[in-house]
């Protein structure tokens, strides 16, 4: 890999590397998984996140593939001029008229065009926030169904996640999990809690669709109250990337995970900040973010 020493294209590759970089924090994707998706070597990787080496346009269409976006989502610098000027007007009103706003974009454009949008709740947020704990006992409290969309997406699959993300990859995965949404918001019209996994929020197309047909909370907490919530449930996952050939847990992985992590909630915070309503589970007890959560749904 050739090494180019001008500044301006220095910095336009670590530029190109950051965007890969947060994209795959975005998607909630390690290294190697992209690797494998992409057919990209890490270290090759490892060299454009790092602004190191040149990169040609296959191998930068093989990544932006894998990602499940197009290589205009990862050069863009700005939304769509349309978008950046509603932007900005939005950015002039206070919450009160912003409220305002929504009730008429959605009146005009069909946001509220989904009948009983409001019966139907989604949790949105961060393995360990308490989306399965709170969502079930939520759902026994009104007495709707509890689904879990990760299930209902192997359901629609016939297949567990594994086998989808492996015959399908990452554009394969959000085709089943669209078909899933526009399934469970048919066939429970009347009202039902749904958990929904970490990363719908950065697609887009997906996103959108679960705002048209679910009112969404977002249950945030603390990055160390995430990883300790997910350890004593006995999830290993965050640090698969961390471990050796024999299956332990490598020197430092705590702190490589923990930093994994701060990485992919900074990246989707503001995404997740789209939601309905937002409920802090941050240091605070299931039976009282149960309750902070009633209060927070329709």
């Amino acid at each position: 890999m050739q090494i180019l020493s001008d500044p301006d294209t220095k910095a336009t590759l670590s530029e190109l590397g950051g965007r890969v970089r947060a994209w795959r924090a975005r998607r909630g994707m390690t290294r190697k998984q992209l690797a494998t998706d992409s057919g990209l070597s890490e270290r090759f990787l490892a060299d454009v996140e790092g602004g190191k080496g040149n990169v040609s346009i296959n191998s930068l269409e093989a990544a932006a593939t894998a990602l499940n976006i197009t290589i205009i989502d990862l050069l863009q610098d700005t939304p769509r001029p349309a978008l950046a000027r509603a932007q900005m007007l939005l950015g002039r009103l206070d919450d009160s008229q912003l409220d305002q706003a929504h009730k008429l974009l959605a009146a005009s454009f069909g946001l509220a065009g989904a009948q009983g949008r409001e019966q139907r709740i989604a949790l949105i947020g961060l393995r360990g926030a308490g989306k399965s704990t709170l969502g079930a006992q939520l759902a026994a409290q009104y007495g709707v169904p509890f689904v879990e969309l990760a299930r209902e997406i192997e359901r629609e699959a016939g297949t567990s996640m594994n086998e989808i993300l492996l015959l399908h990859g990452q554009a394969g995965y959000r085709r089943y999990e669209r078909r899933a949404l526009l399934r469970i918001a048919q066939d429970h019209a009347d009202g039902v809690v749904m958990t929904t996994g970490g990363s719908i929020v950065s697609e887009r197309e997906t996103f959108d669709l679960l705002q048209s047909r679910f009112y969404c909370v977002w249950l945030k907490a603390s990055p160390e109250e995430h990883m300790s919530r997910v350890v004593a449930q006995g999830d290993m996952r965050p640090f698969d990337a961390s471990r050796g050939e024999r299956g332990e847990i490598a020197h430092g992985a705590m702190g490589a995970a923990m930093d994994d992590l701060r990485r992919i909630l900074a990246s989707r915070e503001t995404l997740y900040a789209r939601a309905d309503a937002v409920v802090d589970t941050a240091a605070r007890s299931v039976k009282q973010s149960l309750k902070d959560l009633e209060r927070a749904v329709p």
